[in-house]
C-alpha cells in the first residue's frame, strides 16, 4: 500500500508536470504565432506585400473570368482599317457627325462619345457641335494636371461631360480602380464625374434615382458605393492615388460588350436591335492610335482599348444598381488579422504536431491549396481576402516551428525534454569550468539503463515504453538534487552528473536511492509494470583533468557491467573495466576480420560405440588460430560472434565445410558409410527463418547423405518457443537429418515437452559424468538420464569421458555412444583421416 501510494503521488505530480511543460509549449506557440502575425501586418502595413497581393488579385481575375456579354452595350471601334479609308486621322468632324446621326436614327438610350474634339476638324463643324449636344450624348474631358488638360467640345452641357482620366497602379501601370468622382471644392464647378459615372447616370435617368455624394461614399437610389481606401484589401496605397471617389474594378470579362467597327454604321450594316435602348460607345481600338490600357487580364487580353474600358466600369457600375451584383468587398483590418492568425496557428499544428518532413511538406502544400481555393472560391463571390499574407503566416510559422524543433532536438531529447548527450557533455564542461578553480571534491557521473525494456516495447508496445521513460525522467528528476545534471543519453539509457565531497559514498547513495524509487511499479491503465535499474558510476577529481565525453563513457562501462553481472544492482568504473571494454572492442574487430580471412579450421571429436569400439561419428568443433594472437579458445570467441550476430555467417562456413569433409572421407573409406557428422547449431542460427533452405542447399551443394548429418541443439534453444521449435524440427526431420540435444541437464527443460520433440540422441553434459566419482547419487542421476532417453526412444552420448571408471559405469547402463580425452581430442583433419586408415578401435 505504501508503494502504491508513492506511485500515486508520482502519478499525479508527473501529471501536474507534464501538464504545466505542455501548457508552457502552448504558450509558446501562441505566443510565436502572434509574433509572426504582427511581423506580417506591419510588413504589409508599410507596403512590403502589395506588389503581390495585386499579382495574386490578377490571377484570380484571369481565372474567374465569365466571358460574359452586357447586352446594355455597343461599341462602336475606330480601327486602323476605317482610319485608312477615312485617309485622315482625326477624322473629320463631318464623319463623325454623320456617325451620330445613324445612330439616332435607331434611338439609343446613351451615346458615350470617347474621342477628344477640344479643336474643330473641319468641314462639318457645326453637325458636329449640334450632334454632342443632343441631352443622351456624354463626351470626354481630360481633367490632367493642368499641363496636359483636354476640355470638352464647345457647347457641350456640363451634365453631359465626364472625364476621362483613369487611375494606374504604381506596380505594373495596371487599371484595377475605377476613379468615379472628383471635388476639387464645394462648388458647382468644382466637382465632376467620371465618363463611366456620367453615362450610368444618363442610362438611369428614367429610374428616377437620386444621386447624392457623401463624404465616404456616393449613393444611386438605394444603392451605396464605398470609397476605396487606402488600406482596401490587398491595397496600402499613398494619400495622393486615393483622390476623388474609387471602386475596384469587377472584371467579368475582357470582351464585356458587342462591337460594330465605324466602317459599317456609315454603311448602314448594323442591326438597329443593337442600338435601341443600349448604350452606345464611340472610340478608337486601333492600335497605331495607341489609346489601350494595361489591365490585370493576361496574353493577349493584356492591354484593353480605352472604349471597352469605359465600358468595363459602366457596366459594373450599372449591373450593382439594376441587377444586385456585388461590389468587391473586403473585410476589416482587424478580420484581416484573425484571418491570417488563423493560418499561423495551422502553420503551428503542421510543424509541431508532424515529425516526418515530407508529412509536414506536403500537408504545408495541401493547406496553401486550400487557402488559395477559398481566396479563389470567395472571389467568385465578389470577395478580396488575404492570401498572401497568410501563406506566408503559415510557411514563416511552421519554418520557424521547424528550425526550432531542430535546434531544440540537436540538444534535448523530443519525448523526455531533458538534454541529450550533446547538450550533457557542453554541461560537464561547463560544470568542470566553474569549478575549474577548487582543489577539493569530485565530478561524479550515473549512466542507468532500465532493464527489461525491450520487452516492455514488444508486450505493450512503444506508447508504453514512451510513457515508462516519461514517468523514469520524472521520479529522477523528484529524487534528485537542483544543482545535478540529468540527461536522456540512450534509448533507455540516462546520465547524470553532480558535484561532491565525498570520493563515492554520495554517489552510491544517489545509486541506492534511484534504484529503490524505479523498484516501485508503474501503473499502465489497468496493469502495473515492473522494471529496475542497472547503474554504472565515475568519479574524476576535480583537480585533475579530464574530458566529459570519456567520463560518460567510463560510467557506461561501469553500468554494462553491472548489467551483465545480474541487473538491478550498481558498478563503480575501475581501470580493469576500461580495459576489457577495449580487449572486448578489438576482439570483435578481429573477429570481423578473421571471418573475412578464412582464419578458421574445424576439428572433428570422434564419438566411439559402447558395444564395438569403432567410430559412429565426429562433432565438428571450430578452432581460431589468429595470425596475430595465436590460438583463441573458444568460449572467448564465440560469446561474442553470437552477440554481434557473426556467428550466423561462421556457422554457415562451419556446416558447410563439415559436410563436405563428411563426404569426402565416405567416398574414400567403406566403413565411414554410416558415420555421423554433427554440427552445433547456435541460437542466432536457430532463429533465421530460412534455415530449413540453408541446410537442403548445403547437403545438395557437398552431395551428403542427409541421414549422415546430426544437428546439435541446447536446451535453452528449443525452450525459448516451444511450439515453433517443434515445427521447425519436423521440417528438418523430414529432410532425413538425425537431431541431438546437446548438454542435456545443465538448462531447464520442462519434461511435459520433452516427449514431443523428434530428437534421435540425447548428450549427458560431461560436468553430470566427470561428477560419477564423488558419490552414488551423482552416478544414479546419470543412470536416470540414459533410461528416460530410453523410454523417449533416444540413444545417448555420454560426452566428457576422461577415465576407465567413467567409461565402465556408462557401459554398464546400456549407454550407446561416448565421446571424450579417454578416446581423442579434437582432431586436425589429417589427424582424423588416420583413424580411418588405421581403423581405429577402442
Amino acid at each position: 500500500m505504501k508503494a502504491y501510494n508513492k506511485f500515486a503521488r508520482y502519478n499525479d505530480l508527473g501529471f501536474k508536470k507534464v501538464k504545466k511543460k505542455l501548457g508552457t509549449y502552448t504558450l509558446s506557440l501562441f505566443l510565436l504565432t502572434i509574433l509572426i502575425t504582427t511581423i506580417v501586418l506591419v510588413s504589409r502595413y508599410f507596403g512590403s506585400l502589395q506588389v503581390l497581393e495585386l499579382l495574386v488579385y490578377d490571377w484570380m481575375v484571369n481565372l474567374h473570368n465569365k466571358n460574359e456579354i452586357d447586352s446594355r452595350f455597343l461599341v462602336v471601334e475606330i480601327t486602323d482599317k476605317d482610319i485608312q479609308k477615312q485617309n485622315s486621322w482625326p477624322i473629320s468632324d463631318e464623319t463623325i457627325a454623320q456617325v451620330l446621326k445613324n445612330l439616332q436614327k435607331h434611338q439609343p438610350k446613351v451615346i458615350g462619345f470617347d474621342l477628344y474634339r477640344e479643336v474643330p476638324y473641319p468641314p462639318g463643324t457645326k453637325a458636329l457641335q449640334q450632334e454632342l449636344q443632343r441631352d443622351n450624348v456624354v463626351v470626354i474631358q481630360l481633367i490632367g494636371n493642368g499641363d496636359n488638360s483636354v476640355a470638352a467640345p464647345p457647347g457641350v452641357k456640363r451634365k453631359q461631360i465626364g472625364f476621362n482620366d483613369v487611375v494606374l497602379d504604381i506596380e505594373g501601370d495596371v487599371l484595377r480602380r475605377n476613379l468615379m468622382y472628383v471635388q476639387f471644392g464645394d462648388g458647382e464647378d468644382e466637382q465632376m464625374s467620371s465618363f463611366s459615372l456620367q453615362l450610368s447616370l444618363k442610362y438611369l435617368r428614367e429610374q428616377n434615382l437620386r444621386f447624392q455624394v457623401e463624404r465616404d461614399f456616393l449613393q444611386i437610389g438605394n444603392t451605396i458605393f464605398p470609397d476605396l481606401k487606402a488600406n482596401s484589401g490587398g491595397y496600402r496605397l499613398e494619400s495622393s492615388e486615393t483622390a476623388g471617389k474609387q471602386i475596384l474594378i469587377d472584371y467579368r470579362s475582357p470582351n464585356i460588350a458587342k462591337t460594330v467597327t465605324l466602317g459599317e454604321v456609315l454603311a448602314g450594316k448594323v442591326d438597329p436591335n443593337l442600338i435601341k435602348d443600349k448604350i452606345v460607345l464611340i472610340g478608337t481600338s486601333a492600335p497605331s492610335i495607341k489609346d489601350i490600357i494595361p489591365t490585370p487580364y493576361r496574353g493577349s487580353q493584356t492591354f484593353m482599348p480605352g472604349v471597352i474600358a469605359h465600358a468595363q466600369m459602366t457596366s459594373q457600375i450599372l449591373s450593382v444598381v439594376l441587377d444586385d451584383a456585388t461590389l468587391i468587398w473586403f473585410w476589416s483590418e482587424g478580420v484581416e488579422g484573425v484571418w491570417i492568425w488563423v493560418w499561423s496557428l495551422l502553420g503551428v499544428a503542421i510543424a509541431w504536431k508532424l515529425k516526418h518532413p515530407l508529412l509536414i511538406a506536403m500537408l504545408g502544400i495541401v493547406s496553401i491549396v486550400a487557402l488559395w481555393s477559398i481566396c479563389l472560391i470567395v472571389f467568385a463571390f465578389s470577395g478580396w481576402i488575404p492570401f498572401v499574407p497568410a501563406a506566408i503566416a503559415l510557411a514563416a510559422t511552421a519554418v520557424s516551428v521547424l528550425g526550432y524543433k531542430s535546434l531544440y532536438n540537436l540538444f534535448y531529447d523530443s519525448l523526455t525534454g531533458l538534454p541529450n548527450r550533446t547538450l550533457f557533455a557542453k554541461q560537464l564542461k561547463e560544470l568542470k569550468q566553474r569549478n575549474r578553480l577548487k582543489s577539493e571534491g569530485y565530478i561524479a557521473i550515473l549512466c542507468l539503463d532500465l532493464d527489461r525494456f525491450k520487452l516492455i516495447n514488444d508486450g505493450l508496445g512503444y506508447q508504453a515504453g514512451d510513457r515508462i521513460l516519461i514517468a523514469t525522467a520524472q521520479r529522477l528528476q523528484d529524487n534528485l538534487d537542483s544543482k545535478a545534471i540529468l540527461a536522456r543519453v540512450g534509448a533507455d539509457e540516462f546520465a547524470i552528473a553532480f558535484r561532491t565531497n565525498e570520493d563515492t559514498g554520495e554517489a552510491i547513495s544517489v545509486a541506492n536511492t534511484l534504484d529503490r524509487e524505479l523498484a516501485i511499479p508503474f501503473q499502465l491503465k489497468e496493469q502495473e509494470v515492473f522494471t529496475s535499474a542497472s547503474i554504472g558510476l565515475a568519479l574524476n577529481r576535480m583537480s585533475e583533468d579530464f574530458q566529459p565525453e570519456e567520463l560518460l563513457q567510463a560510467s557506461h562501462t561501469a553500468m554494462y557491467k553491472a548489467k551483465v553481472s545480474g541487473k538491478s544492482q550498481h558498478q563503480v568504473f575501475a581501470t580493469k573495466m576500461h580495459e576489457q571494454a577495449l580487449k572486448r572492442l578489438q576482439l570483435e574487430a578481429d573477429l570481423n576480420q578473421a571471418i573475412a580471412n578464412e582464419e578458421f579450421e574445424l576439428y572433428y571429436q570422434p564419438i566411439i560405440s559402447f558395444t564395438t569400439g569403432k567410430i559412429t561419428g565426429f562433432e565438428a568443433l571450430v578452432r581460431w588460430i589468429s595470425p596475430t594472437r595465436g590460438f583463441i579458445s573458444p568460449g572467448d570467441f564465440i560469446p561474442v560472434a553470437e552477440e554481434t550476430g557473426l556467428i550466423v555467417p561462421m556457422g554457415k562456413w562451419i556446416l558447410e565445410t563439415a559436410c563436405r569433409q563428411m563426404q569426402s572421407w565416405r567416398s574414400q573409406f567403406p566403413e565411414a558409410e554410416q558415420v555421423t557428422m554433427s554440427v552445433n547449431l547456435s541460437s542466432r542460427q536457430f532463429s533465421q527463418a530460412d534455415l530449413v533452405a540453408q541446410i537442403q542447399e548445403t547437403l545438395i551443394v557437398t552431395e551428403l547423405d542427409p541421414a549422415n548429418l546430426k544437428l546439435e541443439i541446447t536446451e535453452s534453444m528449443v525452450m525459448d518457443d516451444v511450439e515453433n521449435t517443434i515445427i521447425l524440427l519436423n521440417e528438418l526431420k523430414e529432410l532425413n537429418i538425425k537431431i541431438s540435444l546437446d548438454d542435456f541437464g545443465t538448462g531447464f527443460s520442462s519434461f511435459s515437452y520433452l516427449h514431443r520433440f523428434p530428437t534421435d540422441t540425447l548428450k549427458i553434459d560431461r560436468s553430470f559424468v566427470s561428477n560419477m566419482s564423488q558419490g552414488s547419487k551423482n552416478i544414479e542421476i546419470v543412470n536416470t538420464i540414459v533410461i528416460l532417453a530410453h523410454k523417449l526412444g533416444m540413444d545417448v552420448i555420454a560426452e566428457g569421458i576422461e577415465t576407465v571408471e567413467e567409461k565402465e559405469i556408462l557401459a554398464g547402463f546400456n549407454c550407446e555412444y561416448a565421446q571424450g580425452y579417454f578416446f581423442a581430442k579434437p582432431l586436425k583433419q589429417d589427424d582424423a583421416t588416420e583413424l580411418f586408415v588405421n581403423k581405429a578401435q577402442w
